[in-house]
């Protein structure tokens, strides 16, 4: 909502940032799925929070800014949260094009994962935060998996706060193999540590970056259906203990929930609910695969999910029931899933694969609109983390976090009549003119302002060749083996 009217006779305030003329859009918080729009709005900023919003003329006359932006033609709008994410993927973009989600990692992504050395794994996640920076990603949750020890875990969390964007490490665990994982034919190269290493391994990176850094740590059982139960209660327990969040992969396949039954006599979420483990801080990535008992109590016990259309699309891998969880009191979010699973991190490219594949699912254009895609992308991203009050949303004492985005400068944006529907269904990354975090602008007019985007870039090439050919990846052609 606007700042309450200043006083004519007010002296002006200073301020350090100042973004007049644009069109001003936030989520409503009172009401899910519904958008606000303030034309010709500002935006004052000031020791990295949000201090006014209004109209530009009032804001102007209110404040004494150390910079002005004029936002004449675009939008400024909160910063998207990518809630689920693998930054170490992006130097395999393109390749394993055309595979069901079992294939796929078996064939693909566990080889290269395996093959990815400490510093491949920093290369590429400065290059996905770069990306991230350059798309109006204020906030990434990265389920890192390639290597997890100590040092490349707190090194890729550093490289995510070099670009100048906050978020989360989530460190992938796999533990004890399990009689699911054996029958499932998970690569032996995988499991690196046990069940016990493994938790030690995340409490001393939890010490390292403990709840309220820029850049946090999660315990993160990399998927449910496979993974150790001791390591999903010992998460757990280590969420509660750190006062963070725990995340993993949940039912994103058919055959997911299936084998858990058949091993455990449960389904994966319900075992969650039965053993008292199910609750707000759970942020379980997917969901595609649940019955309506655990619709029921991933709402019922506050738990958040990252809804990941494209990749499931990409995949095949299947539609989440984004309706019964809504109705279930679910938070939703959104997420890329990754450079490997679509092509890009672009959360305008997600919102509208949100739409899309809902709609296609219950062949019901108005089962979502684009207000619950921009919510979900914004202010549902900041619940799902746990973010500080007003995150996701443009409004006075809220963390300044905002992408700017040119809706004036192309064919394609012309004529705009309606702001929310304009920026999910036409608009793109390539149209984000500036990227602020914590009130410090990260990406401006085409460059990333932190960090050598030509230096990172030639190592990123450089890694990537020698990577996909030591994973022996590079020449795959293929053609959609059958799904596991």
């Amino acid at each position: 909502m606007p700042s309450p009217p200043l006083a004519e006779s007010a002296a002006p305030r200073d301020c350090d940032l100042l973004l007049t003329g644009g069109h001003v859009l936030t989520p409503d918080p009172e009401s899910t799925g519904r958008t606000v729009t303030y034309e010709d709005g500002a935006v004052a900023v000031a020791a990295g929070r949000i201090v006014a919003v209004g109209s530009a003329t009032a804001l102007r006359g209110a404040f004494r800014a150390r910079r002005s932006v004029d936002c004449t033609g675009r939008a400024v709008m909160p910063g998207f949260t990518d809630a689920h994410t693998h930054l170490f993927q992006s130097l395999a973009r393109g390749l394993g094009e055309g595979m069901a989600i079992w294939p796929w990692l078996r064939e693909f992504m566990w080889p290269y994962a395996i093959a990815v050395t400490a510093q491949d794994a920093r290369v590429a996640a400065r290059l996905g935060a770069a990306e991230a920076a350059r798309a109006g990603i204020t906030t990434v949750v990265d389920h890192h998996y390639a290597p997890t020890d100590t040092e490349t875990v707190l090194a890729v969390a550093d490289a995510i706060e070099e670009t100048g964007l906050r978020g989360v490490v989530a460190r992938g665990m796999l533990g004890d193999r399990t009689a699911v994982a054996e029958a499932r034919g998970l690569p032996t190269a995988l499991y690196r540590y046990s069940t016990t290493e493994e938790l030690r391994i995340t409490a001393e990176c939890l010490a390292a970056r403990p709840a309220g850094s820029r850049v946090q740590i999660w315990p993160a059982p990399l998927n449910l259906s496979y993974g150790d139960q001791d390591l999903v209660r010992g998460a757990v327990e280590q969420a509660r203990r750190a006062d963070v969040r725990w995340h993993t992969h949940c039912s994103e396949g058919a055959k997911d929930p299936a084998s858990y039954l058949d091993a455990y006599g449960i389904r994966p979420v319900a075992w969650l609910e039965k053993e008292g483990l199910l609750d707000e801080r759970a942020t379980l990535a997917h969901a595609v695969w649940l019955d309506e008992e655990e619709i029921t109590a991933v709402g019922t016990r506050g738990a958040s999910v990252a809804h990941n259309p494209g990749s499931n699309a990409y995949l095949a891998s299947g539609t989440m029931p984004l309706a019964a969880l809504r109705a279930a009191g679910a938070t939703v979010a959104l997420g890329t899933d990754g450079p490997c699973a679509g092509g890009r991190q672009d959360m305008f490219e997600v919102m509208k694969q949100m739409l899309f594949t809902q709609r296609l699912a219950t062949l019901d254009p108005a089962s979502v609109r684009c207000e619950d895609a921009l919510t979900a992308a914004t202010l549902g991203g900041a619940r799902y983390t746990g973010a500080a009050p007003g995150t996701g949303r443009v409004t006075p004492g809220a963390p300044a976090d905002l992408a700017v985005v040119d809706v004036s400068s192309t064919a394609r944006h012309t004529p705009l009549h309606r702001l929310d529907s304009h920026l999910v269904h036409t608009a793109q990354s390539s149209d984000v003119v500036m990227t602020i975090v914590a009130g410090a602008v990260v990406f401006e007019d085409g460059r990333c302002t932190r960090i050598d985007e030509e230096e990172l870039y030639a190592h990123a090439r450089e890694h990537a060749a020698a990577l996909t050919r030591r994973a022996d990846i590079t020449d795959h052609t293929f053609q959609g083996a059958p799904t596991c």
